[in-house]
């Protein structure tokens, strides 16, 4: 675990807001033996986060910045070989993060981010990920809101099921607060490229090896009304399925023939049809240069609510799973899932990678196959719920 690098782990990005909060969370929560610095490219801004840390905890005064661009490929190189752990905050990342991606890669160094771009993901994979075998590296992406608790609450599902038969769950996801500026620029970014999107994928599903003698799938479901729930289910687009499907075909507690299917849940019908068509609407406006850019205009990256607006945001997942003759119910809930959740989850994900025994992994790897139960307790112990509810 290359201890004889002289930080645990570098934040990188410390500057944006998720960045600044993750920090943050690290100063109040990380254990004194964590030896840690921030990155960035503005050596002021660092500076300044540092004395907010060294507010919360005044030991942090002299906690080290590192001066790193995305644009400098020898600087995020010595970023790299300097760290056990590199987690990163800097999106879009399809226009921004593979540069790192490359450096962690070669130098062996863990790397961690909170992408939620499918596009990003499976070109990092086609590009990196054998050299991160190789060297020992874990790339392990989506480390926030998407897909953390989707990844993990499905394991928590399926590790209630018969592992001998087919395995089924759906996921359902309900949130209330405001996104982050970095969630909004990489959907936008997202939805302008999706020609872009289909080629990674086709790129990566021609080198991707399938599990032996398994069948593992994300398959969209319908627009339907749960009753159970008392709510609509939608066909939620995400990279969610994604990733909770390769943590399936990484781990044989999912079964040998396992589906998911993924769905926003709605209270009204109507919500249902204005969100569809106005998803449609930007779909189609994104793909045109001057549009795209004005939208992109309406929020600027480092932009984010207040303290005492994202306490009163939520997020709840339920999982409904079914396996042989049993039928399990369970939910993943938490606060503020654009910012503070995330923050939280990205860092006890890299705690999780730099101090935590791990099963052995290299290359890109997704959270649960890279952490599983130990990322679990981790966030039980920070305040996210995993709950098995009355089937």
């Amino acid at each position: 675990m290359r201890a004889d690098r002289p930080y645990d782990l570098v934040l990188f990005g410390a500057t944006g807001f998720t960045g600044g909060l993750t920090a943050e969370y690290l100063a109040r929560q990380a254990p004194e033996r964590l030896r840690w610095a921030l990155a960035g490219r503005n050596p002021d801004k660092l500076a300044a986060v540092r004395e907010r840390l060294a507010a919360i905890d005044p030991a942090l005064a002299e906690l080290p910045l590192l001066t790193a661009d995305v644009t400098d490929p020898a600087s995020l190189r010595a970023v790299a070989e300097c760290a056990r752990v590199v987690a990163s905050t800097v999106g879009p990342y399809v226009h921004h993060g593979e540069p790192l991606v490359a450096a962690c890669a070669a130098a062996g160094t863990d790397y961690l981010d909170i992408t939620g771009e499918p596009e990003f993901v499976d070109r990092m994979y086609v590009r990196h990920h054998a050299e991160a075998v190789r060297t020992g590296a874990r790339l392990v992406h989506a480390c926030g809101f998407d897909s953390i608790p989707h990844d993990l609450g499905v394991w928590y599902t399926v590790k209630q099921l018969p592992a001998d038969g087919p395995i089924a769950v759906d996921g359902y996801v309900r949130a209330g607060g405001r996104f982050s500026a970095g969630t909004y620029h990489s959907a936008l970014t997202a939805f302008s490229r999706t020609g872009e999107t289909s080629r990674a994928a086709r790129a990566r599903r021609a080198m991707e090896p399938k599990p032996d003698g398994r069948r593992v799938r994300a398959v969209p479901g319908k627009v339907g009304r749960v009753r159970e729930f008392g709510q609509w289910a939608v066909p939620l687009p995400t990279i969610d399925p994604q990733v909770v499907r390769r943590s399936a075909a990484a781990r044989p507690e999912y079964g040998p023939d396992f589906r998911y299917r993924h769905f926003a849940a709605l209270k009204r019908l109507p919500t249902v049809l204005v969100a569809g068509v106005g998803l449609a609407g930007v779909m189609g406006l994104v793909k045109v240069a001057p549009t795209r850019r004005w939208l992109l205009g309406r929020l600027a990256s480092g932009q984010g609510p207040t303290a005492e607006q994202r306490a009163k945001s939520w997020f709840r997942v339920r999982f409904v799973g079914t396996g042989g003759d049993r039928r399990v119910v369970t939910e993943v809930a938490g606060g503020d899932p654009g910012y503070d959740e995330t923050a939280k989850m990205l860092a006890e994900s890299a705690l999780c990678l730099a101090f935590d025994d791990l099963p052995e992994t290299a290359g890109q790897v997704t959270p649960v196959a890279a952490m599983g139960d130990a990322l679990l307790d981790r966030l039980v112990r920070a305040g996210i719920t995993f709950r098995t509810l009355p089937a």
